[in-house]
């Protein structure tokens, strides 16, 4: 394959002739490639998979994490202890692409490895390395942990994808008409293509962004003095990236200089786009924030003997299906804790990053009621909890450990590691209920129900995020009814969320499931029918052409 003058190896669609190379740190695009860590991840991947399914002429650029983001094993205790282990994959190309980048000042050796679009049926993918002999071993460690806790090392990432990304696809010869930032991760590009092109105007023509924060402290900012001493800014003083970028205070705001690079940036929801162009509006110099919601690879992910049931009105077939999806599911769960779950049981699964707004215990936050829930022997219900923190998270992965501590007291309650795609996708077949309670606004989007609801899954939720675009309760989903958020204090907000959320699950799911299968059926299905094609991702690739691109 020619890797020198580089064309994507499949017959373009005309509407999509347009060249765009797509920037993320992370891509779940299938279980065995181990370079992702959550929802940032899962939707890059769905991405790449619905450009190939359009035939887009869309390249990926990512990084060759060497030992993934993280394994999830157990201590003696069952508690979380992270692990870091060694990935090989016989399926990557080595491209015999190599070049050198600065990064703190000293050539940096970067190769390039090419995903094919034939091996998982993706947009061709090209992922770079530092862990090369040439290169000392600190700079191997660059592309060892996907966000490494180091902050040096994480800003050397930061250039790797910007910088490194950028000069490979000078390599190759691409010649991009839109370069597409996927989070601000890569904006370091954004000042090797000055260097290129001479003028922000210029750049501008070719920049796009997509914010997935919904609060401006969980934008990325690190020491201006720092980013400089690490040759982020490729060649340009401290005074000319304040020129350049408008940042006058000294910590280097990656989303803002984003923001004012690009001619178009998105959040990932409507309301995200809202709560975006709120946030960022007191800024000079932005460019307009729309929203395109962000959306899952439905080929992929669906079930697909419960659409063909649902698409010839086969109730008993759906019926059946879901209670094998279940019953297959819950192998891994007595195989994991060593208990067996009924696939006849109303089954509550909360299962996602661990991370403080995203409330993981809220269940557990009225001990009485949870007692309450769990010992209900006329409406017997199962709950499982799944998901990574980050590994230097202590308050999240305390929570989990609390989560693993408590499950040890009841026979219908799990908590599973190992909270990769295959886990992801057998939860949501096991999944009654899809649990989704973030403290509002704090969620961009929040794509596991999507293919939650591919899966014959009902989706319970607060009002955030994709939700309020998809959600009719009470016919496709339950959702928390939003409360005066802004007037209310944290610990306001919790308890308001927590007792609508009892009394939903007590007051209507409940006796739903069990008294009135019919209906509740009918739930399953206007779900699987409303997700399909809105919240699929060859929806929002057709829109980042249309809106972003054009």
């Amino acid at each position: 394959m020619n890797f020198k003058n580089f064309v994507v190896p499949y017959t373009v669609n005309d509407q999509y002739k347009k060249k765009a190379a797509y920037f993320s740190m992370e891509y779940a695009i299938h279980q065995p490639l181990k370079i992702y860590s959550g929802g940032l991840g899962f939707l890059s991947g769905s991405h790449l998979r619905s450009a190939y399914e359009l035939k887009q002429n869309m390249i990926g650029v990512g990084i060759l994490w060497k030992y993934g983001y993280y394994d999830q094993t157990r201590n003696q205790d069952e508690t979380l202890q992270p692990a870091w282990m060694e990935k090989n994959y016989s399926f990557l190309i080595d491209t015999e692409i190599k070049f050198q980048i600065q990064i703190h000042d000293s050539p940096v050796w970067v190769k390039a490895y090419f995903l094919s679009p034939e091996t998982f049926k993706t947009a061709p993918l090209f992922l770079l390395s530092t862990d090369l002999p040439e290169n000392d071993y600190v700079s191997q460690t660059i592309t060892h942990r996907l966000y490494d806790a180091n902050v040096s090392t994480k800003v050397a990432q930061f250039i790797l994808l910007g910088v490194g990304g950028a000069k490979l696809i000078d390599e190759l010869n691409f010649e991009p008409d839109v370069y597409h930032l996927n989070e601000a991760h890569g904006i370091s590009a954004a000042f090797y293509l000055l260097n290129k092109l001479k003028s922000v105007e210029a750049l501008k023509e070719k920049l796009v962004f997509t914010t997935h924060t919904p609060e401006e402290a969980g934008n990325e900012k690190h020491d201006i003095y720092l980013c400089q001493k690490m040759s982020y800014f490729c060649g340009l003083s401290i005074d000319e990236v304040r020129k350049l970028t408008g940042i006058t205070d000294d910590q280097f705001n990656h989303s803002l200089a984003a923001l004012r690079f690009a001619r178009k940036a998105n959040g990932v929801s409507k309301l995200h786009g809202t709560v975006s162009r709120e946030m960022w509006g007191k800024y000079e110099g932005i460019c307009p924030i729309t929203s395109i919601t962000n959306a899952q690879n439905y080929s992929y992910w669906a079930d697909e003997p419960l659409y063909r049931y649902l698409d010839i009105g086969n109730d008993w077939g759906i019926d059946d299906r879901k209670q094998y999806l279940k019953k297959r599911a819950f192998e891994i769960v007595a195989d994991q804790t060593g208990k067996l779950f009924d696939p006849k049981v109303l089954t509550i699964i909360w299962a996602r990053r661990f991370a403080g707004y995203k409330r993981a215990d809220m269940l557990t936050y009225d001990m009485a009621r949870f007692e309450k829930l769990l010992a209900n022997k006329k409406y017997p219900v199962q709950i499982i909890w799944a998901g990574k923190p980050y590994p230097a998270d202590y308050p999240a992965i305390t929570q989990f450990n609390q989560l693993v501590h408590l499950s040890k007291n009841y026979k219908n309650v799990s908590v599973l590691i190992g909270y990769e795609l295959f886990l992801s996708r057998r939860l949501k077949q096991a999944a009654d209920v899809w649990l989704n309670n973030p403290r509002v606004p704090r969620e961009a989007s929040g794509t596991s129900g999507m293919t939650a609801a591919m899966n014959g899954a009902v989706n319970f939720s607060t009002d955030d995020g994709w939700i309020p675009e998809f959600a009719n309760p009470g016919v496709n989903s339950f959702v928390v009814p939003k409360a005066d958020y802004a007037n209310m204090t944290v610990h306001e907000q919790d308890d308001y969320d927590l007792k609508k959320l009892y009394d939903i699950l007590e007051n209507e799911i409940l006796p739903a499931y069990y008294e009135n299968p019919d209906s509740w059926r009918q739930i399953v299905k206007n779900g699987m029918r409303d997700v399909r094609y809105q919240f699929d991702s060859n929806r929002m690739a057709h829109e980042y052409y249309e809106i972003m691109y054009k």
